[in-house]
């Protein structure tokens, strides 16, 4: 499904615009009767990543999602998004709680990468980033990601591997930054309108290479609405019906699948990634 054409780079621009709903905005409005879990049961509450369970239409299901924060004080407490170890320790003890109770992930992708901060390091961000990248792809239940807004890196990927890989229109999901990219090839930063380009990170592309699933339509004033803006909350409810729609869709589908199935379907999907003819 084709859609509007933007550059990249205004791709990238209205993906990290502040005013566009977070996973938390969806959980209140997509789910019912959400309970969030804390901790990894090693070190700490990471506030980047938030998991809990839910329902959706009566169904219960896992889900995860990044979360940035809209003021200075909520940019702090959530890191800019951006989870630690303990953070992706916490998203698998919930992947694999609703493994046990036979309950469908639905995790929601927002973040510019993983913290790449020393502390972060010295707990084992690569380390926990590769566990979840393993046990996403043998979990037993159906998986289903949504590409929010921004999908950077491993940090992205780490809650990304699924049966399912939606995307909204405006996000952009890529194995780096278009700035991290122009500093690296270029050695300028400046660069990175270019660099955005010749990544091929928007939805259009992404579908092309069929590395997403479906593109969910969004109006350009989709945003989180103030009291009087009723313009913008008009245009929110509508994309939240497409999300939950779609939602609801590939979950009636995927349950449908035996446990080997979805574990089968999911490695020969992303063992296809990336096949150059």
């Amino acid at each position: 499904m084709e859609v509007a054409e933007k550059t990249a780079f205004e791709r990238v621009i209205n993906a990290r615009d502040p005013e566009r709903p977070y996973a938390l905005d969806l959980f209140s409005s997509i789910f019912t009767e959400f309970i969030e879990i804390h901790g990894d049961r090693r070190y700490a509450d990471d506030a980047a990543l938030v998991c809990g369970f839910a329902r959706l239409d009566g169904s219960e299901v896992g889900v995860i999602g990044h979360q940035k924060g809209r003021d200075t004080k909520q940019r702090q407490q959530r890191n800019f998004g951006m989870p630690k170890p303990e953070g992706y320790r916490k998203a698998l003890r919930l992947m694999k709680l609703a493994e046990k109770f036979g309950r469908p992930v639905i995790t929601f992708i927002d973040t510019p990468g993983a913290y790449p901060g020393i502390d972060a390091e010295e707990r084992g961000q690569a380390e926990a980033i590769a566990l979840n990248l393993r046990e996403m792809a043998g979990l037993k239940v159906p998986v289903i990601v949504v590409v929010l807004g921004e999908g950077g890196s491993g940090g992205a990927l780490a809650i990304g591997v699924g049966d399912r890989i939606l995307i909204m229109e405006n996000a952009v999901y890529s194995v780096i930054s278009p700035e991290g990219c122009a500093a690296i090839l270029w050695k300028d930063a400046g660069k990175a309108e270019e660099a955005a380009a010749c990544l091929k990170l928007t939805a259009n592309d992404l579908s092309g290479l069929g590395l997403v699933d479906e593109i969910i339509r969004e109006p350009s004033a989709w945003r989180v609405a103030k009291e009087e803006d009723n313009g913008a909350k008009r245009d929110f409810d509508v994309v939240v019906e497409s999300v939950r729609s779609s939602l609801l869709k590939h979950l009636r589908e995927l349950q449908k699948r035996t446990h080997s199935e979805l574990i089968r379907d999911r490695f020969d999907k992303f063992r296809k990634m990336g096949q150059w003819l």
